[in-house]
């Protein structure tokens, strides 16, 4: 039985496992990848507040997301292509969420579509989001969307256009991948990967094959997706997805803290503050830098304020808390665990993020993660005063 004592185990698992052109599609960024880069090395610069003497013996994880219950405050990020790191992807992450008692959210890139996951899964799930410059696909998708009871709409607001990741275009990845001879190399010297690939149950854009003319085109179906991306949405585009969706709606891709107070005027319940993974704007700051000011920005406002970006750890989690995050997302690190182990990977990262956190609390003197205080961590900028820091403390040594 192989041992996964963090992420970073699973990442390496997953390398060995899963044809190099979807490994670094999971793992690559756009352009130079600065921004990627920046994720990582902001979250690793940040310190805790070691505390000691302090009743820790009673630690509480969990909390709640848009009113849902969460084990810890965490949800399954919304990833393209999530079904190409093992066969029926997308569904085995949302069961392993829903087993461990955090959200999934389905992209609308995904492999499996929206009815698939649903008829396998118990509970209610996310949803995600790209608006088409053919509405009527948008529309179709929000009703599919509510029709499968899904619980929450994400909005992803980041993508006008596509930003270029250099290594799958390099690698010749696409739906279908080329077929030089490094990529078939690749695919039939992982049999692993490959073999319960052929036994899949889909292997093409689910949610959009229903809605394209000669969808069975693999290669025409994906020009015609990135052709769909619309740089023309604006904020009052929000009135028109939020009337149609009549749910809860989470936007995705804040960066600035303007944006944040629009985000917040125009309905949002939840605001994600994201650059995407690094992905899309190579040069963008880092979610860890932008995060104070913009918790500064909204707090006190009626929406939730989460977080996503590089976070590898129970600790990158803490963190984020510390600067104002409510609850976090987290894609790649549970991708690693699918293209690792499958359904029990993502469980296994789920558990170690857990275990991490509860560890980091107890070192650090906190008692709810519910309640983190600014001052978790070494230099953090100061919350409005009706947060006091003191709240989440054991502060006394007796009783």
């Amino acid at each position: 039985m192989t041992i996964y004592t963090n992420i970073e185990d699973l990442r390496l698992a997953a390398a060995r496992k899963v044809p190099k052109p979807f490994f670094e599609y999971v793992e690559n960024g756009s352009y130079d990848e600065l921004t990627l880069r920046a994720n990582r090395r902001d979250l690793d610069a940040i310190r805790f507040r070691q505390r000691v003497m302090l009743n820790v013996s009673e630690r509480r994880h969990g909390g709640t997301m848009l009113g849902e219950p969460v084990t810890i405050p965490l949800a399954l990020a919304p990833t393209g292509l999530c079904g190409s790191m093992c066969a029926d992807g997308e569904i085995k992450a949302a069961r392993a969420a829903q087993r461990f008692g955090v959200p999934f959210c389905l992209s609308t890139m995904s492999v499996a579509s929206i009815e698939d996951v649903a008829a396998k899964v118990e509970r209610p799930f996310w949803f995600q989001l790209y608006l088409m410059k053919d509405r009527s696909i948008s529309e179709s998708l929000i009703d599919r969307a509510k029709a499968a009871r899904c619980s929450a709409l994400v909005l992803t607001m980041d993508l006008h256009v596509e930003g270029q990741r250099n290594r799958d275009v390099k690698n010749g990845l696409g739906i279908p991948p080329k077929l030089t001879p490094a990529n078939i190399w690749s695919i039939v010297s992982h049999p692993g990967w490959a073999l319960p690939m052929l036994r899949a149950s889909e292997w093409t854009f689910g949610n959009l094959k229903s809605e394209v003319k000669n969808a069975g085109d693999l290669g025409e179906l994906a020009q015609w997706v990135k052709s769909q991306f619309d740089p023309s949405f604006d904020w009052r585009t929000i009135d028109w997805v939020r009337e149609r969706w009549g749910g809860k709606l989470i936007v995705k891709g804040i960066l600035d803290a303007d944006d944040a107070k629009l985000a917040v005027k125009a309905g949002a319940d939840a605001v994600l503050v994201s650059n995407h993974g690094g992905r899309q704007l190579d040069g963008a700051a880092s979610t860890a830098s932008q995060l104070p000011a913009i918790r500064d920005a909204i707090g006190g406002a009626a929406a939730e304020l989460w977080a996503d970006s590089g976070i590898r750890s129970g600790q990158d989690v803490l963190k984020f808390l510390a600067l104002g995050a409510s609850a976090c997302m987290i894609g790649r690190a549970y991708l690693y665990g699918l293209g690792a182990a499958g359904e029990d990977g993502v469980t296994r990262a789920l558990e170690l993020i857990r275990d991490e956190m509860d560890v980091a609390m107890a070192l650090t003197g906190l008692t709810d993660a519910a309640k983190v205080p600014p001052d978790l961590i070494l230099g953090a900028p100061s919350r409005s005063a009706q947060e006091p820091a003191a709240e989440a403390y054991i502060t006394h040594l007796d009783g």
